[in-house]
């Protein structure tokens, strides 16, 4: 039975391009799950964007001496071109600049205040001594109050999970410049978190399925929900909606209650620019339809408490009641997918620090399907894990090459040699039939994981029949078969029995390579598009909406989106017979064997340092 999925991918910074960290977490693993629920028949929409607001974009912007909005048309552009180069299916990729989602986030501000889950206090905001600039929460750095540990951040900390405020921290000081930060007396809204904890608690505590990482961290926060501030000091963002606050130039939007508002104004963007304007309700209002958030560890909160606590303020379904308002009643996360961090020489990715690879550089040298099967099969799904180019190196030539790549060429190569064509098979023998079997069984074994997010577990079983399948041929010895012509009906048993595992294992491996996917279905013989890949559209702003306040995108910008029409694809999750008779060419090497040296030496472009 055909069901809605929907993918909601992390919103990467426009303040930089992006790394391979950035895609370990949020891109790759999403794409690999979008890509198999299509192909297991169900209704998908994945959608994203870059976030473009916040400080961490001021901070580049006067860096680079260039305005906020160059800097993120930029990098906005860089962005889409780098993950529509890796093969990252969205629906819609879009932007946080819009005249669309600024006015989808004022109507859940204002759904929220109606409701009375916005309430106004005074608090006390951090600012620098030296550019007069409100500091964000996430740029002030000290000990921890509660328990202690160094670089606890100013909206929480790692070591213990507990939501803190900047004048909490124990000798705080900002990440953009060391200094210690002044505070001083400010008006914000709060979105109130304690009189929303019944509910959220109610609705965590039904999570059974989640990743216990994520689940246990989320049900920790619970503990110490305080009213968390939704507005800040900035000049850049989305205007409050409420009289007297609008016009206001110096106060905006907190970005973190923007970009998680995001999966639902790309949704109604899609809608939109699909001709079916009323079509994202399929998955944000249809109680059966499922919605799976992908992101790093460091995002969780924002996912399984502040943005679930919106919803549920909207609804006005939290302790100060309310009513549902024009978006109704909007379905909550059935699973928030969070991955541990990849590393590189055991510190954290990170631009600041010089410890990256960027994904244009990757792409440009090694193309995008090695980058996908390295971060599917060794990538920090549960654990934080440490990219090495001797790893990397390993996995491509070892599995990829002579693995996956052998297996094709070598069957294919056989089959065009001594028929030309797909043979015909004789009786099944029973090695013939325990790797047809273990092809068939493993099905289902890679759907159960891909279903649950366990995407290592999923790839692991895949490439366990690619080796299986070498195997048989190595014992069956259809080399040896074709010098006796007594034999050829074997030959071409064995050869059709590996060319229907080929054909398995590429319908298998489609979600996580579907380069190469495309690739093995032409070398089968076969037409068309079997695995679809994004494309980038320029268009225009142009939504009919209705905003309020100062500082709003201009009406008729052009941008970039990523979106794509998946529905041409053949991929789907089921045996596809290979037919005798289908003419077979002479294959092309299908995986380039990288060079030993470099897992010594590491490209130009990120060398290993020593």
């Amino acid at each position: 039975m055909t069901k809605s999925v929907l993918v909601s991918v992390a919103w990467p910074y426009a303040n930089g391009p992006r790394h391979i960290g950035h895609v370990a977490g949020f891109g790759v693993p999403s794409d690999v799950f979008a890509r198999y629920q299509r192909m297991a028949g169900n209704d998908v929409l994945m959608i994203s964007g870059t976030d473009e607001h916040g400080t961490p974009l001021l901070v580049q912007a006067d860096k680079e001496g260039v305005s906020v909005k160059d800097l993120a048309d930029r990098y906005n552009r860089q962005i889409v071109e780098d993950l529509a180069g890796l093969g990252l299916s969205y629906d819609l990729f879009t932007r946080t600049t819009t005249r669309n989602h600024y006015a989808v986030v004022q109507e859940l501000f204002r759904g929220l205040h109606d409701n009375g889950y916005m309430i106004k206090e005074t608090t006390m905001g951090a600012v620098s001594p030296s550019t007069g600039r409100t500091l964000p929460d996430r740029y002030i750095e000290g000990t921890c109050p509660i328990c202690g540990a160094d670089g606890a951040r100013g909206d929480q900390c790692d070591n213990c999970g507990n939501q803190l405020d900047p004048a909490d921290l124990i000798n705080p000081v900002s990440r953009i410049n060391g200094e210690t930060p002044d505070f001083v007396e400010t008006e914000h809204f709060l979105l109130d978190l304690p009189s929303l904890a019944d509910a959220l608690g109610q609705w965590l505590r039904g999570r059974e399925d989640w990743r216990p990482n994520v689940l246990q961290f989320s049900l920790n926060l619970l503990d110490d929900l305080r009213p968390r501030a939704m507005t800040r000091d900035i000049d850049w963002g989305v205007p409050i909606p409420v009289e007297g606050w609008s016009d206001n130039g110096a106060k905006k939007l907190y970005v973190w209650f923007d970009a998680v508002i995001g999966y639902l104004s790309a949704s109604i963007e899609w809608a939109w620019r699909s001709g079916e304007p009323e079509a994202w309700k399929k998955w944000w209002q249809d109680p059966k339809a499922a919605g799976y958030y992908f992101m790093g560890k460091d995002n969780i909160t924002f996912h399984s408490q502040i943005w679930p606590a919106e919803l549920l303020g909207y609804a006005g379904k939290g302790a100060r009641g309310g009513k549902t308002h024009a978006y109704g009643e909007i379905n909550l996360p059935t699973e928030v997918v969070s991955s541990e961090f990849l590393t590189m020489s055991g510190s954290k990715f990170s631009s600041s620090k010089g410890v990256v690879i960027y994904v244009k550089d990757f792409l440009a040298e090694f193309g995008p399907d090695p980058l996908r099967y390295f971060i599917s099969v060794a990538g920090p799904e549960n654990t934080d894990t440490d990219f090495t180019w001797d790893e990397f190196i390993r996995r491509v030539n070892n599995e990829l090459a002579n693995g996956w790549g052998n297996l094709v060429n070598r069957t294919v190569s056989m089959a065009n040699k001594n028929f030309g064509e797909v043979p015909a098979p004789g009786a099944l023998e029973d090695a013939d039939k325990r790797i047809l079997d273990l092809a068939t069984e493993t099905f289902g074994t890679v759907a159960e994981a891909l279903e649950q997010s366990k995407f290592k577990a999923g790839i692991t079983a895949a490439m366990h029949v690619v080796g299986e399948a070498n195997a048989y041929i190595a014992d069956q010895e259809p080399w040896q078969l074709a010098k006796d012509e007594t034999k050829r009906e074997r030959l071409a048993t064995v050869l059709w029995t590996a060319l229907q595992v080929v054909s398995d294992c590429n319908v298998l491996l489609t979600p996580y390579l579907p380069h190469i996917a495309q690739q093995v279905h032409e070398t089968l013989g076969r037409d068309g598009v079997w695995a679809a890949t994004p494309e980038v559209r320029e268009v225009t702003d142009e939504m009919p909406v209705d905003l309020v306040g100062v500082g709003l995108p201009q009406e008729g910008q052009t941008y970039p989106i990523i979106t794509g029409d998946y529905s041409v694809q053949q991929a789907k999750w089921a045996r596809i017979d290979v037919v005798p008779g289908t003419p077979l060419a002479k294959p092309k090497p299908l995986i380039q064997k990288l060079d030993p040296e470099l897992a010594e030496t590491g490209p130009e472009w990120a060398p290993v340092q020593k």
